[in-house]
């Protein structure tokens, strides 16, 4: 699946993933691919992004909203 992290400076991250965990406003949940969609709001902690190359990737963020749709993530962070 394909998704974009960004924040109002800049974007954070681009590109394929196997699994993203993200912080919820009312617990953490993940997004695997095929994932029915979805918009929520986040709240403050870390997405965890599991790209293609099995590599971890880890973002800080302060809260901010999630939509998917058709295996197309985008947050938008603070």
């Amino acid at each position: 699946m394909y998704l974009e992290i960004i924040t109002p400076e800049k974007e954070i991250f681009k590109g394929e993933a196997v699994s993203v965990k993200l912080p919820g406003k009312t617990g953490e949940f993940e997004i695997l691919n095929n994932h029915a969609p979805i918009v929520s709001t986040l709240s403050k902690g870390n997405i965890r992004v599991i790209t293609n190359q099995q590599s971890t990737e880890n973002f800080a963020i302060n809260g901010g909203v999630i939509e998917l749709k058709k295996n197309k993530i985008i947050v938008l962070a603070e």
